[in-house]
Order: structure tokens, then sequence, then C-alpha cells
């Protein structure tokens, strides 16, 4: 055998291995076939069995339901002006995949030439065109067309070539429907009506706090009546389905009507728009006049309870200006100072240790209690006087003086005294702002409590009163003894219908007895009105006021200590007008650099408060027709004559007294001895002949000659002196008459 015959013997394989060849690829193949089977079978099973539930599955992870922010109820002053407000608005975006091709093609030019005329010009018609088309081959579904968006713009932008086709799913036009909360007063009662803040949450580390799509976590701030109303202002939200076409980016479902949220109430507030002006300009000129830190005011109608003004102004450094940042007068509690004697003083008074006339020695404005020496604010050199008079010039000696006597024997008279105090209803107010600050009354069990504690505690340290408190206290002494809970609500309406209406509440109605009320009144008047009190500077001409100053130092210790430089805290507390109150007030001015005695910076600006406020009271004032009026012969008409119908209208209009002799329409008036006497005159309406109308107003004269067909001239003004034609002559005699007026 040759050696080509083996190679060609040997490149042929046996018929076995070739069998097995065959059988690998049958087996390959039917199992090809196999699978495809399977997979056509599984195929048409989530086509036709599983597909509605794996579509809807599938749908579930794009689609949601959302919630849908209720619109948030309005804050209104006493008079409805609208304190907060919420004003929709509009973030426009456009889904260019809804609009089929041939439509969008006819009518993407003039789309462009609206959009860049009338809403952004920053683009040409024709760039505003290529950025429809290239937003659409993107498959942009999100495209911007603009931010807030009012509502009359809204409308127009509907009517645009392409948005008038209807729907979202029609036209291709989302509209997200924002709220932005307004403030139109702007500072005005800010801190007290509040504000909503957003802001992103941050953990303990510095770390912003982000969802499980990465999505960082909105929170909400609200302070003021904006936080302790929310429940009332906020309503209740809805759920709609929305969809989500991108990155957190969600758009509602359809364009069928779901169920509207419930819309928030409105908050009527008792704040009177008018007095919170005044309010704020009297403080905010003497904050900046003596470059304060901070301060507050209040003003609060006697009777109900009601706040009618609450100004809140410190200086903020973020602004470079004053501004409301904190609410001072429901937060701040520090030691009152001198406006706590006026508690004291009741304490002894209660208790029938004192009288307003009995005597207490002053040693000259100095004394010493234990290792402390007290002093008066200014010196004086008195030694005895009345107990009125050390109260009208705010003698902290005198005051101490009686405290420590009374009050500091042992510790059942200490209790006696705190005791009292706290039976005055220092206790957080019902307003419902979270951070109101707490009255701290020291108990004589306390670690620290010395021989010390009473005389400097009746005199307004030791302890801790916000300025709302100690106001409520005056108003209670202002209120013959009737102590009422301040409120700042008065009603809750809604869609303009009360449903909640917040009548006075009344906390005591006789916290102090009729006795100590009167003794008290006539403390707080002297330090006006008194010769030498120490808000003698603001006495009223037309009115009075009753009140006591106060001069607290903040830092009293670090400046015995460390001898710092004082700083003081300044205030007035007070109603007005003393005889008749209807509103009391406060103001507290926290370390003035200019000034410092509560007579001298706070006095001033609760007078400016007063005096204006006063102005519109209208119960207060007499009417100038309140007295009987008194006439003198010489202010009356004398020998004028006229229609007797019109003498009578005047002198009835008058109130004056008269007596009617006249038997005819025509009337002269004539006065003797201070009396007025309607007398005849002899006139024809119709007769023939001139009539005498000297002494007759132009009007009537007029009436006489003119119905007798006579031409008037008529010269000077008043009533007529003479005329050119004598009375008597016939008619058909004269055509033109001149009278001469004067």
């Amino acid at each position: 055998m040759s050696g080509k015959d083996q190679t060609k013997k040997a490149e042929k394989p046996p018929v076995d291995v070739r069998n097995a060849i065959l059988w690998r690829i049958y087996v390959v193949m039917l199992m090809t076939i196999i699978a495809a089977v399977i997979i056509l079978l599984q195929i048409g099973k989530v086509q036709y069995m599983d597909g509605d539930a794996l579509r809807a599955r599938a749908d579930s992870i794009y689609i949601a339901l959302r919630p849908v922010e209720a619109p948030r109820g309005n804050i209104l002053a006493e008079s409805g002006s609208l304190l907060a407000t919420s004003l929709p608005y509009f973030q426009l975006h456009f889904d260019t995949k809804v609009v089929p091709k041939d439509t969008f093609m006819r009518y993407v030019d003039t789309l462009a030439s609206c959009l860049a005329r009338y809403v952004d010009n920053e683009y040409t018609i024709g760039a505003y065109r290529d950025r429809l088309k290239n937003a659409r081959n993107a498959g942009h579904r999100y495209f911007p067309i603009r931010k807030n968006v009012g509502y009359l713009e809204l409308e127009e932008i509907k009517k645009f070539p392409l948005f008038n086709k209807g729907g979202q799913y029609k036209s291709g036009l989302i509209i997200d429907k924002m709220s932005k909360r307004q403030y139109p007063f702007k500072m005005l009662a800010h801190r007290t009506v509040g504000y909503i803040r957003s802001y992103v949450k941050i953990n303990p580390s510095g770390d912003t706090i982000r969802d499980v799509r990465g999505t960082p976590v909105i929170d909400t701030m609200r302070v003021g009546l904006e936080e302790a109303f929310d429940h009332i202002l906020s309503g209740e939200e809805t759920l709609k389905p929305m969809k989500c076409i991108g990155s957190n980016i969600w758009v509602p479902l359809t364009d069928m009507s779901e169920i509207e949220p419930k819309a928030g109430k409105d908050v009527v507030t008792t704040l009177d728009v008018n007095i919170q002006d005044i309010t704020e300009e009297a403080l905010l000129r003497t904050l900046k006049t003596n470059q304060a830190d901070h301060g507050c005011a209040i003003v609060m109608e006697v009777a109900t309870g009601e706040i009618k003004a609450i100004a809140n102004i410190g200086f903020s450094k973020n602004r470079s200006s004053y501004w409301e940042t904190k609410n001072y007068a429901i937060a701040e509690a520090a030691e009152p100072g001198s406006t706590f004697k006026l508690a004291t003083m009741m304490a002894l008074f209660e208790h029938d240790y004192i009288k307003p006339t009995d005597a207490v020695d002053l040693n000259k404005g100095r004394i010493e209690f234990y290792d402390e020496t007290m002093e008066d604010a200014s010196y004086h050199g008195l030694t005895k006087t009345t107990v009125s008079k050390a109260f009208e010039i705010s003698s902290n000696v005198g005051v101490a003086r009686l405290a420590n006597k009374y009050y500091n024997k042992d510790k059942t008279s200490q209790k006696k005294y705190i005791d009292y105090l706290r039976g005055l209803q220092f206790e957080r107010s019902k307003l419902g702002f979270s951070g109101e600050g707490s009255s701290f009354i020291k108990d004589p069990d306390y670690r620290d409590w010395s021989g010390i504690t009473i005389p400097w505690m009746s005199i307004g340290y030791e302890s801790y009163l916000t300025p709302l408190q100690t106001l409520n206290l005056y108003n209670t002494i202002a209120n013959n003894g009737q102590m009422m809970q301040p409120h700042i609500v008065k009603e809750i309406r809604s869609f303009g219908k009360t449903e909640q209406r917040f009548q006075p509440e009344i906390i005591s109605r006789q916290l102090v007895s009729e006795k100590t009320v009167g003794y008290v009144r006539q403390l707080l008047e002297s330090v006006v009105a008194g010769k030498n009190g120490t808000a003698k500077n603001i006495k009223p001409e037309h009115y009075s006021i009753a009140g006591k100053t106060g001069t607290a130092i903040i830092n009293y210790r670090a400046y015995r200590d460390k001898g710092e430089t004082k700083k003081y805290r300044s205030s007035f507390a007070g109603y007005f007008p003393a005889d008749k109150p209807v509103y009391s007030c406060i103001v507290v001015i926290t370390n003035p650099r200019v000034g410092f005695y509560g007579g001298r910076v706070a006095a001033p600006v609760f007078k400016e408060i007063a005096d204006k406020c006063y102005s519109k009271i209208i119960d207060v004032h007499n009417a100038i027709n309140d007295s009987a009026r008194v006439y003198k012969g010489d202010k009356m008409p004398n020998l004028q004559v006229g229609f007797k119908s019109d003498f009578q209208t005047l002198i009835d209009g008058l109130g004056m007294p008269y007596k009617d002799d006249s038997k005819t329409r025509w009337a002269v008036s004539r006065i003797e001895n201070d009396s007025l006497t309607l007398l005849t005159r002899n006139i024809k309406d119709q007769d023939k002949v001139i009539p005498n109308v000297v002494g007759m107003g132009l009007r009537d004269a007029l009436y006489l000659l003119e119905n007798r067909k006579i031409r008037v001239k008529v010269r000077g003004s008043g009533k007529v002196k003479s005329q050119s034609i004598k009375p008597g002559r016939s008619v058909s005699e004269a055509h033109t008459i001149e009278l001469v007026l004067g």
C-alpha cells in the first residue's frame, strides 16, 4: 500500500465516531427547539395570562398616590385685614411625547413665536423652535416653560397654539399648582403672626438626610400663630394618582377632577392694625435713638384681655437693622425690676400691714441688708416720708424696708409673702405659642434662699416674669381686681362664616380686694401725676395715665464681681385713661446704651402709644354738645326777613328758644333781652306792587321779585341792604331792579 492511500484512509473518520457527532448535534437541536417552545409558551403566558397583573405591577413602580396640599387659611386682623395669606402660582412644563408628531410640527412655529414674545424673550423665535424640536427628539417629558406664573398669566398661556388643545394629555402642558405664603404688612406683628420656612434636614454629624431615592429630605419650621394654629390653618390634604416621568418628577396621571383637598380655615386675631402700627413705630424709634439690643411692647384691652398690639423688635445681625426676630414679650422671662414693686405693695395692703399715708424711713436712699448695700436710683436726701411718696419716687429702700419688716421675720412670714405672690397667677398664658417663658418665684426652701432674698425680691430681683405676665397684673388693677386671660384669637372662620368664637375668659373675678385696688391705683397715678413722680415727664394734658417705671440691672453680679459695665432693662407698665381704663400697656427695652432710666427710655414710648390710642377711643371723649348751649342775643339773627318755615327749621335744628307772633308766611326776627321773636311781615306773593325785600336773603328776594316778572341785578353779598325801586310802586312801572347786598 502506498503512502498516499494510507493518508486518505486516515482522513476518513470511523463510522462510530461520525454517528456520535451526529447524535450530539441532534440532541443540541432538540434542546434548542424545546427551549424555544418553552420560551414561546412563557411569552404567551406573560402576554395573555399574566399580562394584566404584571402591567399593574409595573405601573405601581411609576405610579403612586401623592399628597396634594390643601389651600392654607388666612390670618386676619380684627378688622379683616390680611396679615398672612397664600397666593397661588404655577410651574409650567411641556411633555413633548404626548402630542402626535404631525400636530407638533404643525404648531411648533406659532407656539415658539408666542413663547418667545410673551413668556421668555431671552430666546428668538427660531431659537425657541429649535429648543422645542430638540426636546421632542430627545423624548423630553418635562421641558420647562416658565416658573412662578400667576393665574391671569396662566390663562393667557393656555390660549397659545397647541396648549389650547385640551388637558395635559392632549396639549402636553403640565401645570403644577403651588402656593406662596405672603405677609402684606411685612414687619408689622411679624413675629406674632409668624412665618413658615422650609429647610433641608441635617443629621447630628452635619450631613444632609436623604430619602431612598437620594433626594434631600425637606422639613418645615413654623412659628407664631402659623404654628400655634397650624391644625386650623393647614386643612386636610388629599391623595392624587401621579406618574413618575423622570428623576423624582411626578405629573398627574389623568385630567379627570379628583377629590379636592379640604381648605384650611381662617384665624381672626384681636390685633388692631392701627394700634400695632403705632406701637411698632414708637418702639422702633426709641430702640434706634437709645441704641438698645431689643425691646417689646404690648397693648391689651382692659375689660376683655384682648391683645390689640404686640411688638417685638431686636437688632438683626443678618439684616444689619432692627427687625421682628424673637417673641420677647412672651418668651423672655427676666427680673422685672421696679414694676414688680406693685405686687409687693399689693401684698402689704391686702395683709393690712400698711396704708398709703403711713410713714416709712428712706434713710436718705441707702441701707444695708446683711452684707449687701441697697441704694435708690437717684439721690433725694429724704428720711421719713409716706408710703405713697416712697412709691412715687420709686424708692428701693422704702419698699424693701417694708417688705423686710413684715415678711422677713421668720419662715412663716416669708411663706406668707411668697404664697401671695404665687396667688397672683403669674402663669403661662393660653395663647398657644411655643417657647413661652415661665415665671419663677423663689421658695424659702430653696438652697440659695438668703436673708437678702426678701428685700431684693420686693423690688423686682430674684424673680422672673415675662412682660405679658407683668402686664396682666397691671391690667387686673385697671379692671378693678378682675383678672382676664390674655388672648389673641377672636374667631375661626370658614369661607367667611364664623365657626367658632372665643369669648373673654375670666381667671379670677376678684383677685384683688376693692380696698387694695383703690390704694394701688392712687400710687400708680402719683408716679405720673405726682410732683416728684419718676414718670412725671409723660403726664398728658387732656387725660390721665397710671403706671410704674422699672429700671433693672441685668448683669448685677458681673458688674459687682468682675467690674463689667452695667447693663439695664428699662420698662414702664400701666394703663390709660387712669380714671376709666380702656387699655393697659407695657414697654420693655433691653440694654439701651443712651439713657437707661425707665422713666426716660420706656415711658415716652408708652406715652406716644397712649396719646395716639386715646384719640381713637370714642367712649372717653366728651361730645361737643354734652353741655347745654347758652345763646347770646348778639349771636342770634336779628331783623332778618324770610319764610317763616325756614326760620322755624333753623331755630328748631339749633334748639333755640323763641316766640312766634307771626300770622303770615313771611316773618321778621327780632331780638330783645337775649330772646328771639318772630313778627309778621305783610307781603303778598302775587301783589302788583314792588315788595320791601330789605333784610331778606337773596333767595327770598329773588323769589318775590321774579314772580312779578321783574329783572333783578345784584351787587355785593349777604342780605339785602337796599333796593333801587322803593316799595309800593306799581310793578308795571319797573322792569329792572338793583339790589345791594351787605
